[in-house]
């Protein structure tokens, strides 16, 4: 092989690994894998074209988010491992005045109704996306998924996979109350 054409799966390997040497590093450092990234941070909240779990509410706004005070928007499904996992931890922040919206996603009315009459309901609003078309909006990924938004109706945060005592203490709770702070002024 001619020297020059050695120059390039060199360059080539000397790419890839200066690439992967970076990605570790950034893990590292602390970096979350798993989280992913939303591009509607810090745009207001998708126009809801759902109706409500039980049939009784009608479908939401965007306005009932501008009342001046944070709610979270809570996507779970009874399908979900995880979602049985978190849910009476919602139950204890709702119990603490934690406004939570749930949307039901991809899933059946029925199991769903069961699921909150069985483990309690957490949520001011119970809202029903069979299709996931709510959850297409708002870029969900798969349940659980959890968004803070500000009194403004501002997507501030997003949540993926199993919201813990942990996960509200150290990612959420200081946003929650900065939120409430402002609504208060």
């Amino acid at each position: 092989m001619k020297p020059n054409l050695l120059f390039i799966p060199l360059m080539l390997f000397i790419g890839l690994t200066v690439f992967l040497g970076w990605q570790l590093l950034k893990n590292a450092q602390g970096d979350d894998p798993r989280r992913l990234e939303s591009a509607l941070i810090g745009t207001p909240v998708p126009v809801l074209y759902i109706g409500s779990l039980d049939e009784k509410q009608s479908p939401v706004s965007q306005a009932r988010f501008r009342d001046g005070q944070p709610w979270l928007i809570n996507f779970w499904a009874t399908w979900c491992p995880t979602c049985r996992a978190e849910h009476q931890y919602l139950n204890t922040l709702a119990k603490q005045g934690v406004r939570i919206v749930g949307i039901n996603y991809k899933d059946t009315r029925d199991k769903a109704q069961a699921w909150l009459h069985s483990l309690g309901s957490p949520y001011l609003l119970n809202l029903y996306d069979p299709t996931g078309s709510a959850g297409f909006d708002f870029g969900v990924y798969g349940a659980p998924e959890t968004f803070l938004i500000d009194g403004k109706g501002i997507i501030q945060y997003r949540h993926t996979g199993n919201l813990t005592p942990e996960v509200w203490q150290k990612e959420i709770e200081p946003r929650w109350k900065h939120f409430q702070e402002e609504g208060k002024k």
